[in-house]
């Protein structure tokens, strides 16, 4: 690299649950620099989530957590150019990516339901990730059905 390597910026924690991970997911969240809108929706999802899940004794951020954890992937395939063919090689994923790609796929699939407001479809994917189904969480089985097909080529790790 011909510049150093970027420090990593301190996330100030959320003002309800001071957590940074709830900061970390509302930044990704967020859109065109709202930040106040991505909290009210985070809260109301994480009230929503309380209403429907009454009969347990989690709390909402527990269950969003917990959400969070069955999304994480252990594995990921890497391309990498061996001679003329590409391969894809099963590689460890660093924990802070692991989170990020967590985030991502949660908030992702969540924009993708059918419900009618963001806290709603962010809610029933919550909910759904916390019961390990939805298509975040079928996201990280396709992952790691890949990295499992391909696992015979994990000697070319770089």
């Amino acid at each position: 690299m011909r510049k150093r390597k970027a420090k990593k910026r301190i996330l100030l924690p959320d003002p309800k649950f001071n957590d940074q991970l709830v900061t970390r997911f509302v930044n990704n969240l967020m859109l065109d620099g709202k930040k106040s809108t991505a909290f009210d929706i985070f809260y109301s999802a994480l009230e929503i989530v309380e209403q429907k899940n009454q009969d347990e004794e989690k709390t909402p951020l527990e269950i969003w957590k917990e959400a969070l954890s069955n999304v994480m992937p252990q594995v990921e395939v890497r391309s990498r150019r061996v001679g003329g063919a590409t391969y894809q090689i099963p590689m460890q994923i660093r924990p802070d990516r692991k989170v990020s790609m967590a985030i991502k796929w949660l908030i992702g699939a969540s924009r993708k339901r059918n419900e009618k407001t963001m806290a709603q479809k962010l809610a029933a994917e919550v909910l759904a990730a916390a019961k390990e189904e939805g298509s975040a969480v079928k996201k990280r089985m396709d992952t790691h059905k890949m990295a499992e097909a391909n696992k015979a080529f994990s000697h070319f790790r770089f």
